[in-house]
């Protein structure tokens, strides 16, 4: 599975504010998108070249409920303590305050950022060693 790329796609709520969440705040590109697909709109967000991506989608006429638990987590680990507190900062300055993480581990070396759905997204100051 290791030449496998991943999409991560979940409705939102609010399509806009996600999107400015990801791209101002994390710095993610607009890959793509549609509108009424079938009664759906939504995008892609991710880097080019990137193995992975996320997907927001709306389905005209229906709510899309908040995150299930404070544990929906999109981790990113970021080796580089440089790019690490330039990340941190990037989503300061796009008026985005970090929240305490449900689980402790993530405050122990990372900081975790709540998007407008409730889904966390945690910056980790470390390298991926598994």
């Amino acid at each position: 599975m290791d030449t496998v790329k991943l999409r991560v796609a979940r409705p939102t709520r609010n399509l806009a504010e996600v999107v400015r969440f990801y791209r101002e705040g994390l710095g993610f590109e607009l890959l793509g998108g549609f509108e009424d697909h079938a009664g759906f709109d939504g995008v892609m967000l991710g880097h080019r070249g990137a193995p992975y991506h996320l997907e927001f989608t709306v389905e005209r006429g229906h709510a899309s409920p908040r995150a299930p638990s404070e544990d929906n987590l999109l981790v990113f680990y970021l080796p580089e303590r440089a790019e690490w507190t330039a990340r941190v900062r990037r989503m300061r300055d796009a008026g985005f305050e970090p929240v305490r993480s449900r689980n402790p581990y993530w405050d122990a070396s990372g900081v975790t950022f709540e998007d407008p759905d409730g889904y966390r997204v945690v910056l980790y100051q470390g390298a991926w060693t598994r």
